[in-house]
């Protein structure tokens, strides 16, 4: 049985991880059980395609937050909050002080992009 070796650990959305799950797919033509149990979660609740995740993370870093790293804009991605409570909800379990005007614009960018992709489909 082949070792692992962790080379880097980096922080990744549902979306990139679905996208990676369908190439190894692709290469070796069959999941093990775990990756396929990833697959069916990944299927019901991620939305988007990594494009549009991407898109989405670059606006988040135009904002310039201070911060504000890697680990928390990709949990942000992930459940999109909406409104100023859920993203406080969702920054609780970080120890991250961002200011309230600073919330609003994540917020208000989530928002743009949710609708956005609403009025698309």
């Amino acid at each position: 049985m082949a070792v692992g070796q962790i080379l880097e650990e980096k922080p990744i959305t549902m979306a990139e991880l679905k996208e990676e799950l369908d190439k190894t797919k692709k290469r070796e033509r069959e999941l093990n059980f775990r990756a396929n149990k990833t697959q069916e979660y990944l299927s019901q609740f991620s939305k988007y395609d990594y494009n549009k995740v991407k898109e989405l993370i670059e606006k988040i870093n135009k904002l310039k937050i201070p911060r504000l790293k890697e680990e928390h804009i990709v949990k942000i991605v992930d459940v999109l909050p909406t409104t100023l409570d859920d993203l406080k909800t969702l920054l609780q379990g970080y120890t991250v002080t961002i200011k309230a005007e600073n919330m609003k614009k994540i917020v208000e960018t989530v928002k743009k992009f949710v609708e956005e992709d609403g009025k698309k489909k």
